[in-house]
């Protein structure tokens, strides 16, 4: 079997290419990728059965020949901009490639004809939930995206449902938890506060330092997608998620501590706009249809993941000044 993996060399992308290179080391594995600031080459190329190609996503007669030209029948979509804080400064990039882009994917897919097309969308779909409250998102909920990249991803939510209800698209959707891990860019919240603890500077922390997030280890939600693919119901949509809920400042203290640095590197900046409170998904369909839960415990992926940025030096210090935003600052004049 041949599967293209989209955003491949990014952070899930990458780990999911790892992944299922051991899993399934028969199939072929078409790695594409733009190689927009946090695409790092090196995550994938040169891997056993894989094929890397540069090329955005909504080039569609590009991808729909480089299906064809690699007989691929999956399709697995992580290429996305991602990072909230970008979006608030540059808006437009997050709805070219999340929405345009996935288009231009799905036209791709229902030229060619896949067996699969799964597309990779999160938790922040749903908007957030109040700190003081159990509940969480369920499959139903509705979508009320509060941010510039929580719409843009559920516009692309809903190009994708529309590829299915209109031309018969074989789709499935996962909604997932906040990801961690090996080879993540060091400007999300965990690879950023542990290379800024490394080089004993400040840990910028927004002043809503309650505000939580469900954590996932993103190995378990490699492993959850590649079940989908194996037994999901096409046409339906499956959230991943833990119900491991931490706050950024738990966060921030917890690397800290394991790496032995003071807590006075914690600080405080403005809160970025539309700075979402909590949110923490329902995991029960997946769990009751396919059998998948969290294999990875928290404690130990956490402080392996730490263990990691401090041993791969050479790998995310070329890339901090890639980041094009910085923390609490571009909104705050």
């Amino acid at each position: 079997m041949s599967i293209l993996v989209t955003g491949a060399a990014g952070f899930i992308g990458s780990n999911f290419v790892r992944y299922w290179t051991q899993a399934h080391p028969d199939d072929s594995v078409v790695a594409l990728d733009a190689l927009t600031y946090a695409g790092v080459r090196e995550n994938v190329e040169g891997l056993p059965g894989v094929t890397f190609i540069q090329a955005d996503i909504g080039d569609t007669d590009t991808v729909a020949g480089l299906l064809m030209a690699h007989e691929v029948d999956r399709i697995v979509n992580f290429a996305a901009e991602s990072h909230n804080s970008l979006a608030v400064v540059d808006p437009a990039r997050f709805f070219r490639t999340n929405v345009l882009g996935t288009q231009g994917l799905c036209e791709a897919a229902k030229r060619v004809g896949v067996t699969r097309f799964h597309h990779v969308s999160t938790c922040e779909v749903y908007g957030d939930l109040d700190l003081d409250t159990d509940e969480m998102f369920t499959e139903e909920s509705p979508y009320r995206p509060r941010t510039p990249y929580n719409a843009s991803k559920a516009g692309g939510d809903h190009v994708v449902r529309a590829y299915h209800e209109t031309w018969d698209l074989p789709i499935t959707i996962t909604n997932c938890a906040n990801n961690y891990g090996a080879y993540q860019f060091p400007e999300k919240v965990i690879p950023y506060f542990t290379t800024l603890a490394l080089q004993d500077q400040s840990l910028p922390m927004y002043a809503s330092t309650q505000n939580r997030r469900e954590w996932i280890h993103a190995v378990d939600h490699c492993r959850a997608i590649d079940l989908i693919l194996d037994r999901g119901r096409v046409g339906e949509t499956y959230h991943v998620g833990t119900g491991v809920e931490r706050s950024v400042e738990e966060i921030a203290d917890l690397i800290l501590d394991h790496l032995g640095k003071p807590h006075s590197l914690k600080t405080i900046v403005p809160d970025r706009p539309g700075h979402d409170r909590r949110y923490v998904l329902d995991w029960t369909k997946i769990n009751r249809e396919l059998g998948w839960e969290p294999t990875v415990d928290w404690d130990s992926g956490i402080a392996e993941t730490i263990d990691w940025y401090a041993d791969n030096r050479p790998w995310w210090e070329p890339l901090r000044d890639r980041a094009p935003v910085a923390e609490g600052t571009a909104w705050s004049k």
